[in-house]
């Protein structure tokens, strides 16, 4: 469908164009020089010691699981308002996914207080996600990991470039997770990078990434290595020098993209609370810096969502759902029913949440014209 306001769009010009050409040029297309200068430049972005570049974020989530020990017979305590990769990298490791509510209506993301009420002798670690760029609540979150002696892991997919109390999220857990998929603030097509300080957890993250070997095609290609060992069990979850290329000029580009998309929410905060009050847009009150990922609202209760979203694509205007509650899915729901801890936020949320278009290229007339088809699709 040719979309009057698509939900997100692509940030690329010549510089992607030139970055892709040069690859091609030098020959060498899997893992390479191109991929080490995006890590570091990561690294530098990051203010983190380690960034390791691999094929997607669930591909991050996956191995951040793996080298933390994860295992048959542990639980892990992540939202269920999430994309069901942040589950299913659990299922991955063999643990178990134990879902938390949220905050409230105003803050999407995972509850400080739920978490606590579901720590037993299983519990191995805490994932949360940065809902739209908006920080957890990561002092209060890091307070019980500490006293459980529990692992936090960030699934920092919507929350590049955010920060809170003066650091990156993705730096206040043991491995921040981040995506360059095609939707995100920065993208590679598919794309992702783990970030560490610990020295030791990066050493097994680069040979796991690559079959558990001990040297790749490239560091033989430059003849820094003749032959390889294979120390574990690992996967081919590389990245390759296009997505890396694509990635070096993107991470140029965030900040400014970040700061227009935080100038769009502000007008969409704006025209929403003049022209439709009834539409509920949450993170009215922030406690970080944003990178503004997505433009989430909660209609107004009792709406039918579906005419909402039908009313909206008739208009020219394209929107999404972030996310149908990942416990009511099929695979996870009869392991949740019965373990009976309820979510009733979560799933009021779920309900009633819908996603406006939001991207750095967008036009304050495209605001505009978004903010009045809402108006006129709750008629």
């Amino acid at each position: 469908m040719n979309w009057r306001v698509p939900l997100a769009d692509l940030n690329f010009d010549a510089e992607e164009e030139l970055a892709v050409f040069e690859v091609l040029r030098s020959r060498w297309l899997s893992m390479g020089e191109v991929t080490k200068n995006f890590e570091r430049e990561f690294s530098d972005f990051m203010g983190v010691k380690h960034s390791i570049a691999v094929t997607n974020a669930t591909a991050a989530l996956h191995l951040a699981g793996v080298v933390i020990g994860l295992g048959v017979g542990d639980e892990v305590i992540l939202p269920s308002l999430t994309f069901v990769a942040t589950a299913n990298a659990v299922r991955y490791t063999g643990a178990t996914p134990v879902f938390a509510d949220i905050e409230s209506f105003d803050r999407l993301n995972i509850s400080p207080a739920s978490i606590e009420s579901l720590v037993n002798d299983k519990t191995r670690a805490i994932m949360v996600m940065h809902y739209a760029g908006f920080a957890c609540d990561m002092p209060a979150i890091n307070e019980i990991a500490h006293r459980h002696n529990l692992v936090v892991l960030e699934d920092s997919a919507h929350a590049i470039g955010s920060i809170l109390n003066g650091r990156k999220l993705g730096t206040f857990g043991r491995i921040g997770c981040f995506s360059f998929f095609s939707n995100k603030n920065m993208t590679t097509g598919e794309g992702g990078m783990l970030v560490t300080d610990d020295d030791e957890l990066a050493e097994r993250l680069r040979i796991l990434r690559s079959h558990g070997m001990t040297s790749l095609s490239w560091d033989r290609h430059k003849g820094h290595a003749s032959t390889y060992d294979v120390i574990d069990l690992g996967f081919n979850y590389r990245i390759d020098e296009i997505r890396s290329a694509l990635g070096r000029v993107q991470l140029k580009k965030l900040p400014a993209a970040n700061e227009r998309r935080q100038e769009l929410t502000t007008l969409y905060r704006e025209l929403l609370f003049e022209l439709v009050p009834e539409i509920q847009m949450p993170f009215s009150e922030s406690r970080e810096v944003s990178c503004y990922h997505i433009l989430p609202v909660l209609l107004p209760e009792n709406t039918n969502r579906s005419t909402f979203m039908e009313n909206m694509k008739a208009q020219g205007v394209q929107t999404s759902m972030h996310y149908p509650a990942v416990h009511h899915f099929h695979i996870y729901e009869n392991e949740w029913k019965n373990r009976g801890n309820d979510l009733p936020v979560t799933e009021a949320v779920s309900a009633r949440q819908v996603t406006l278009p939001l991207y750095s290229t967008m036009k304050e007339e495209q605001v505009e014209w978004v903010v009045k088809a809402v108006k006129q699709a709750l008629v």
